[in-house]
């Protein structure tokens, strides 16, 4: 499943805000939006979300900015798709 995050720098806590379409808006423990800190805080964030190994979450785009796409593998699609769906 692919699917596009808005990164929310927040140093206090790691949490999905909203679903606004099929983008997510998440809170990534980072004081500020630093790829080679935020990256491997989302991944590991959002394997634990979806509750998948941190290998199936791959960025394909965006990641160097605060909008990404990512690829989320090791669950099956209508899993995913019931996952996003609970999201407000």
């Amino acid at each position: 499943m692919i699917v596009k995050v808005r990164v929310i720098p927040d140093p206090s806590d790691n949490e999905v805000v909203s679903r606004i379409g099929s983008v997510l808006r998440v809170k990534v423990n980072v004081p500020t939006v630093d790829h080679t800190k935020t990256n491997p805080v989302l991944s590991k964030y959002l394997a634990e979300f979806f509750e998948v190994r941190p290998r199936n979450i791959n960025i394909v785009r965006g990641a160097k900015g605060r909008e990404k796409t990512v690829e989320i593998s090791g669950r099956s699609e209508e899993d995913l798709k019931r996952l996003m769906e609970s999201i407000p």
